[in-house]
Formats: structure tokens, sequence, C-alpha cells
């Protein structure tokens, strides 16, 4: 009988001894399977389908901290990443390494296009800025706010690297299952391991979207998992655990499935509506500033919510007092709001910050 104060040892391998394509689990997989084909079609379909991927990594960073407790404001977070004053917020720092982290694993998938244990470690380092490792010491358990242990996972190096090479095996060469099913018991089984000291969730919740990535579900990783994770979080977390007492493997993939569904349908909305904005906003330039105006430029005022006059030197818009005079027309103009950080002067794209603050799966 499960123990949650005994390290988990016994924890099973991959894949499951149990039916796991019933026929609820099956038509929850059909739905979420043409919500993420529609979302990777019209990002495709995106005259540059990388313009937004900042902004998306940055809330999905935002929300996966969250679920850490780990919190920052949206401002804070932009602002860190445009201006040169150095922000002491730890929440923002630790947000920041984590978008790093995000963009690692991306580029890592590039040469080697599969999720493995050495990649995990190279993650966690990163979002933990340290050297950290597999665990090799006991006493390791996950424990209530009241202090309630409530899981121990498994202890000892040798058991904790024979349980991650079961499951490298399994999302790598077990090809039994459809690729969302596959996903969502990969997903379970990196947290019951819980191989780092620190640091797991946040390392499980980037390998989501890197398998997504390498099944093939979402060329460009531009969809926010943790965001519906943060706003059911208590479920989440019940249903992992139900995994591990009662076995209750459908309650937790359903859980997922419509974790993605969700998350597809609502990256839907809200590229329609920042994708809207833009079109909008170019025409309005255009009109009212036919000299500064070019797609370029519209563009780069929608890379990211603050912009600054570097921002636009680097880009290859002119010299500081053209840049300038650009920027001061589309302030004079409401395009953009200026702010004083430090010695700097940023640019908010306002109407772009209001959709990501007041955007909600609700």
């Amino acid at each position: 009988m499960f123990d949650k104060t005994v390290p988990f040892n016994d924890l099973p391998i991959l894949p499951p001894n149990k039916d796991l394509e019933t026929k609820t689990i099956l038509l929850k997989t059909i739905a979420a399977s043409r919500a993420l084909a529609q979302l990777n079609g019209a990002i495709r379909n995106l005259p540059n389908p990388t313009l937004f991927l900042d902004t998306i990594h940055l809330q999905e960073a935002k929300a996966s901290s969250a679920i850490e407790n780990i919190i920052t404001t949206n401002d804070d977070l932009y602002q860190a990443l445009i201006a040169d004053k150095r922000f002491e917020n730890p929440a923002t720092k630790e947000v920041l390494l984590y978008k790093e982290a995000l963009w690692l694993g991306f580029e890592r998938m590039k040469s080697k296009p599969f999720i493995s244990t050495n990649l995990c470690i190279e993650l966690v380092q990163r979002i933990k800025g340290n050297t950290a490792g597999i665990r090799n010491f006991p006493g390791t358990n996950l424990s209530s706010p009241s202090g309630e242990v409530i899981y121990t996972p498994p202890t000892g190096e040798g058991v904790i690297w024979e349980k991650l090479t079961n499951w490298e095996r399994f999302i790598n060469e077990d090809d039994r299952f459809d690729p969302l099913i596959k996903m969502a018991l990969m997903h379970y089984q990196f947290e019951a391991i819980h191989p780092f000291a620190d640091g797991n969730g946040r390392t499980g919740r980037i390998l989501l979207l890197l398998y997504l990535k390498q099944a093939g579900l979402l060329e460009t990783p531009a969809i926010y998992l943790s965001e519906y994770i943060i706003q059911n979080k208590n479920d989440y977390y019940r249903h992992l655990r139900e995994v591990t007492e009662t076995d209750n493997w459908e309650g937790f993939i359903l859980y997922m499935l419509e974790m993605v569904e969700k998350t597809a349908n609502h990256g839907m909305k809200r590229l329609d509506q920042v994708t809207q904005l833009m079109e909008m906003t170019s025409e309005k330039i255009r009109t009212a500033l036919p000299k500064v105006y070019s797609k370029d430029l519209v563009e780069i005022i929608f890379h990211l919510p603050y912009i600054k006059r570097q921002s636009l030197i680097n880009a290859g818009f002119g010299t500081p007092k053209t840049v300038g005079n650009y920027l001061n027309a589309l302030e004079n103009e409401g395009f953009l709001t200026s702010k004083k950080v430090g010695k700097e002067k940023l640019y908010l794209n306002l109407a772009l910050m209001d959709i990501l603050e007041n955007s909600s799966l609700e």
C-alpha cells in the first residue's frame, strides 16, 4: 500500500499497465489535437511566425513561476528585459532565468531533436542559475503549506537514474500511444521521479512545450500551458496525487488534454486580438505618420510591450536622433507612452499590454 511518508522507490515504470485509451480519453484527445492543429496552422500563416515568441515565452515563464509562488508583474518583467537599470526583484530574475531555460531547450532541440535526461539537467541548471544535478542525498519530500508530508519521491541516485532511463526511452522509443496521451504520461512520471532538489515543476512544464515540438504537434511553441495550471492549480496537484495513490490515470490524462485544448483555443483568440490590433495600428500610423511608417517599425513595437531607442538603433532604423524623432512622433500620436526607468526612457505599447493583462482563459 502506498505510504506518502516513505520514498516511492516502487514508482512503476512507463507505460502503466492500464487501459489508457478509454472512449472518454480518445474523444478528448481528438478535441485537443484539433485545437492544437488550428493554432499551428494560424501561426504558420502569420507573415512573421516568430514575431510574438518573446512575449509568449515571457508570459509562459511568468505563469509557470507563479505556480511555485514566484510572483512578478508584467510591467516589472518587460521593463527588466528592456531596461539597462539593474532590477533587484528576485522573482523577476527567476522568471527571466526560466525564459532563458525555455529558449535553451528550443536551441538544444534544433541539434538534438529529442528529450533527454542531460537536457533536463541543463534546463534546471539554467532555471536555478547553478550547477545542480540529479539528487544524491536522502530526505527529500513534498509538504503542504501546513507542513504535512504529501509525497516522498524515490531516493538514491542509482534508483533515480534508473527511473529516468526508462522515462527517456518511453518518450523517444514507445509509439503505442497518441502523442498527447504520451505527453500526460511523461509529465506525471517526471514530476513523480522528482529528480532535482528544486526546480522540478518548472523543468517539467518546459518539457511539455519541448515535447509538443518534438512530436510535431506545434512547430512554433506559441502556447501558455502554465496559464491553465495556475488557474486550476488545486486540481492539477489533486490529479497528480490520485495517479500516485489510486492509479487514477484517466482523471489526470483528461485534465492534461483539457489544458491543451483550452490553451490552444485561447491562444487562437489572443493571437487574433494581437494581429487585429497590429493591423489597425499599422493603418493608423500609415495615415497619421506616413514618413515614419514602415512594416518593420510596426513589427518592432509589437515584438514586446516595451521598447527603447536602442531597440530601433539595433534594428537598423537609423541614428539616435532619427529613432528618437520616430519614437517622439509615435508618442505624440498616442501609439506609445513613455516612461522613465532609471536614466532611460522606455516606450510602452499600452494597447498590447492591455491584451496581455486582461486576456484570461475564463
